[in-house]
């Protein structure tokens, strides 16, 4: 997080049309800077403008594909401007950065206080089971999508969580092929249900899952459950104890 103190304000100058990676390059370095976690950054077009081609770009108009200046600029700490620099001018191509030593006397502060970077997770590790259901889409049980069906049998055991998944294209014990199919009303694409939760819990509802499957696979495995949280007060955390 950006603190007070000095800083670098860095300046790019890019075209709008430009490519980096099949994707426009402003957007690639707006990305590239917030998953480097630059504090903030803001892109803004120009309406007029030349480069070293000395080609005038304009919004005129009867000029709708001209390839407009775009800016990217953001503060940032120097040793943090040092580290990502390299890669910025890589992703710049033919544009242009410009850098400025600079004084931050007040560093913005997040909109909602509770998400501060101050504020510690709590990081939980446990043992668990997980389960996951190998079934087709069109699999049904007593009128409605066999996978719609499991889903909330499983809430109203008070299953911890599951997700469903659509595969595109798969093969089970009869080996026939399941594959998604634009052309194809009739497709029976592979669906995989994963469940997360105590191997008690799974293996006592196991009985329901036996009447509902006719043909599928379920297969349980081990797993590490890492868990974060945010900050509680102390006497939440007493009562999540008890609980």
């Amino acid at each position: 997080m950006l603190k007070s103190g000095p800083a670098r304000k860095v300046s790019i100058y890019v075209g709008e049309d430009q490519q980096y990676h099949g994707h426009t390059v402003y957007a690639a370095i707006l990305d590239f800077l917030f998953y480097r976690g630059v504090s903030g950054a803001t892109i803004t077009r120009g309406i007029a403008g030349f480069g070293a081609d000395h080609h005038l770009h304009t919004t005129r108009l009867m000029e709708l594909a001209e390839n407009l200046p775009v800016k990217i600029e953001f503060i940032e700490e120097p040793a943090k401007v040092d580290e990502i620099l390299p890669k910025l001018s890589e992703m710049v191509g033919t544009g242009l950065i410009e850098i400025h030593e600079t004084t931050v006397i007040k560093p913005a502060e997040p909109h909602d206080k509770k998400q501060k970077s101050d504020v510690r997770s709590f990081k939980r590790e446990s043992k668990a089971k997980m389960m996951r259901i190998l079934i087709g889409e069109n699999d049904k049980w007593r009128g409605m999508p066999l996978h719609e069906a499991i889903v909330q049998s499983l809430r109203a055991n008070e299953i911890a969580g599951v997700t469903v998944y659509k595969g595109i294209l798969g093969y089970g014990a009869n080996r026939r092929i399941h594959k998604e199919s634009t052309l194809s009303l009739s497709h029976d694409a592979p669906v995989l249900i994963s469940v997360v939760d105590s191997e008690e819990k799974l293996r006592a509802y196991l009985p329901i899952l036996d009447e509902m499957i006719q043909q599928g696979l379920v297969a349980l495995s081990d797993v590490d459950v890492i868990k974060y949280a945010h900050d509680f007060s102390k006497q939440e955390r007493r009562k999540e104890g008890r609980a």
